[in-house]
């Protein structure tokens, strides 16, 4: 099978990117893994598929660089949203769906998308961590000297550990540096290691980061993969509304390859 992808990416989370709107195109999770492969493959922290989704402007399916398919993806949403426009479907605001619901969107004059997230109302707060869900399940853990902190060490125990074992979750390890700025390294399940950005634990991070207890927040973030920032509304504690991902979107390469129908 002939096979025309794109590849994007977020603040160095990378994605190859497939136009599906036909629905002709049926891959395999293990040759999914094996494109996203650095080695062997294209090389990704994910595969993503532009499909059409009725009463949407399009549908977003995510897959894990394991291959199987994966929960919302901020960073995807966002490379996605830049994907339909690089690919002349305009709209202002893009409004799609994705596995945890519908999404809008908007292309900035400085070439950043801006994603709106889901609602969060229920925070599980520890006296070490908190746990959210974002689109995607998050661990977020407070520490100093981030720079140098061993983020997949460390992340991989957590993720492998009795509680989170069976569905995995993502680890957010944040460096307050800044009244409203934080630097967040996270470990990332399905990926098994730690990635430059990722979309929804920033989001998650931010969220536990603000600096206004009610009413409108505005977080700054750093990553290794460069900066987003995230805005949201606070009502209380566990309660955020109106939650706004904003950061770069970038197209990186296309190409063409024959995949081996015989891999399942």
């Amino acid at each position: 099978m002939e096979l025309s992808f794109f590849k994007y990416q977020g603040t160095g989370n990378d994605f190859i990117v497939i136009d599906n709107r036909d629905e002709k195109i049926e891959l395999s999770t293990s040759q999914i893994k094996s494109l996203c492969d650095r080695r062997f493959g294209i090389g990704a922290d994910g595969l993503m598929e532009l499909r059409l989704q009725e009463g949407f402007d399009f549908k977003m399916v995510y897959y894990n660089a394991d291959g199987r398919e994966g929960s919302m993806c901020g960073n995807g949403g966002r490379c996605l949203v830049k994907f339909a426009y690089d690919r002349g479907l305009l709209a202002n605001p893009y409004r799609f769906m994705a596995s945890d619901g519908p999404h809008e969107a908007t292309v900035e004059r400085n070439g950043w998308i801006r994603l709106k997230m889901k609602d969060v109302e229920n925070v599980e707060r520890h006296s070490s961590y908190d746990l959210l869900d974002t689109g995607s399940p998050h661990f977020v853990k407070q520490v100093t000297d981030l720079e140098t902190f061993n983020v997949a060490s460390e992340g991989r125990d957590i993720r492998n550990s009795d509680r989170f074992k069976e569905q995995g979750v993502n680890v957010n390890f944040v460096e307050t540096t800044g009244q409203s700025s934080i630097f967040v390294r996270t470990y990332e399940r399905g990926v098994e290691d730690e990635t430059f950005s990722c979309g929804t634990g920033v989001t998650a991070a931010a969220l536990m980061s603000a600096h206004n207890e009610r009413g409108f927040n505005h977080i700054d973030i750093n990553t290794i993969g460069g900066k987003l920032y995230v805005e949201y509304d606070r009502a209380d504690e566990n309660k955020y509304t109106d939650v706004w991902l904003c950061g770069p979107a970038t197209f990186v390469f296309k190409g063409n390859l024959t995949l081996d129908n015989n891999n399942n």
